[in-house]
């Protein structure tokens, strides 16, 4: 027997047909004109005003100390003595090494010497030159007398200044035996022990200072163009704030000091510095954070949630309800911010706005708000 004339399959069709149509007429409406028409769609709204939004974004940054010293030895001797325990913090000023003072003592005490005897010659000499010059107004001595007198003292006046030139030198370099800290900071590990012999320019450690600290990173050209041109207006809030490689955000804010004038070819990229005060030292030089960089300032603006933006043929656009009936506005975009998505132009204050179930919607569509509105 053939299926097609089998009476079972034809009473199943025909249940299955009856289903149907039943299930349309439940879904559907009679209109005025006696025929039938979906239901109105349910839709979430919500009522735009105007507000304010900063464009903030997120970038890669890395911590440096905002001096990082290398303390060297400016004289050489042998390394006495550490007075610092490594990684501790010193204060500008602070003994970090002695080197063994005593060659330059002696060398000092010979330059004093040197100068004690230039000094007495200079004496004698202006003592003759005042009496040969006495002399020579009364003719009592020859020019050449005179003559000689006078650059015998100029000659020991050139001695005694040069004498005096050694003890401030002998003095600077005894000082160069006690290395002092350059400026305040923690210390690294010692490069030279005590007992070895250092020369000039030998690096015995180094000095980084963590209170405030630095954040260098890096913006994209047209990042960096929004941001200069809303620093340049004033319209644009300076702090910017660091985020830790465990995701929290530090308690501190932090402004941008430095940037550069001129864009990287390379990675068509600007670099910035940013300052930061680190008092509690929970900031460490080499650490890899996130910085989250206002770039603009937006008064007087709409937002709306970026999910209720259809990107059409015609362009952006979203749904607007009137008397209960969906309306398609075109719409002018800004950037995204963290509150929502800018629009620049298409939509007012007090509109009403689908921001969920608009997928379903089509121009000139009965609506049912079920949620948005507020009594």
């Amino acid at each position: 027997m053939s299926i097609f004339h089998n009476p079972r399959l034809t009473l199943v069709s025909a249940t299955l047909l009856s289903l149907l149509l039943t299930l349309t007429a439940c879904q559907s409406e009679p209109n005025q004109q006696g025929g039938w028409q979906r239901p109105p769609t349910p839709v979430t709204v919500t009522r735009v005003e105007l507000t304010e939004a900063d464009l903030v974004r997120s970038y890669a940054g890395r911590i440096y100390g905002s001096r990082e010293v290398a303390v060297r030895a400016r004289v050489q001797g042998i390394l006495q003595q550490r007075l610092f325990d490594e990684g501790q913090e010193v204060s500008e000023g602070d003994t970090l090494f002695q080197i063994d003072p005593e060659p330059f003592e002696v060398a000092l005490e010979t330059a004093r010497a040197q100068h004690r005897t230039t000094t007495a010659t200079l004496d004698r000499t202006e003592r003759e030159w005042q009496r040969a010059s006495r002399l020579y107004q009364q003719n009592a001595v020859s020019q050449r007398e005179y003559d000689n007198a006078r650059s015998d003292f100029e000659l020991a006046q050139a001695n005694q200044s040069l004498a005096q030139t050694q003890v401030t030198k002998a003095q600077l370099e005894l000082s160069y035996t006690r290395v002092s800290a350059p400026v305040s900071g923690v210390t690294s590990l010692e490069a030279v022990s005590e007992g070895n012999l250092v020369s000039h320019g030998t690096l015995l450690t180094n000095l980084v200072q963590l209170d405030p600290i630095h954040v260098r990173f890096a913006l994209p050209e047209a990042d960096a163009a929004l941001r200069r041109a809303a620093t340049n207006s004033g319209h644009i809030n300076s702090d910017i704030r660091l985020i830790t490689a465990s995701g929290e955000t530090y308690p501190h804010p932090g402004e941008i000091d430095f940037s550069a004038s001129i864009v990287d070819m390379q990675t068509g990229t600007v670099a910035v510095r940013a300052v930061f005060p680190n008092p509690d030292k929970l900031l460490i030089p080499g650490q890899f954070v996130r910085m989250k960089v206002p770039l603009q300032a937006f008064q007087d603006t709409i937002l709306i949630p970026e999910t209720a933006v259809i990107q059409g043929p015609q362009g952006p656009s979203v749904f607007v309800i009137s008397d209960e009936t969906a309306q398609f506005q075109p719409v002018t975009l800004g950037p995204v911010t963290s509150a929502g998505q800018v629009i620049l132009a298409g939509l007012t204050a007090g509109d009403l706005v689908v921001i969920n179930g608009q997928v379903s919607l089509y121009p000139g569509a009965k609506v049912n708000i079920v949620a948005g509105l507020e009594e």
